[in-house]
């Protein structure tokens, strides 16, 4: 059985996190999520999947990892 979890991303996070969780969940690369998500929206007239997203942005939890980590200093501190 698969033990992953769906979650909200801290880190790859442009607005909410959604799509970086949910491109962990399926191990996938967000930027592909999002511009399906786009696309499918445009051609639905914006409002089923923007709901969907806003849905999404206020159900999905956040990961357990509380301290995000230091992406501005990437090198080994001494």
């Amino acid at each position: 059985m698969n033990n992953k979890k769906l979650f909200k991303s801290r880190v790859d996070k442009p607005i909410s996190g959604v799509f970086g969780g949910l491109a962990i969940y399926l191990d996938m690369d967000a930027n592909i999520l999002r511009l399906i998500f786009v696309f499918f929206s445009l051609v639905t007239a914006l409002i089923p999947f923007f709901l969907l997203y806003l849905i999404a942005a206020f159900i999905i939890p956040y990961e357990d990892n509380h301290e995000p980590p230091d992406l501005v200093n990437t090198e080994e501190k001494s």
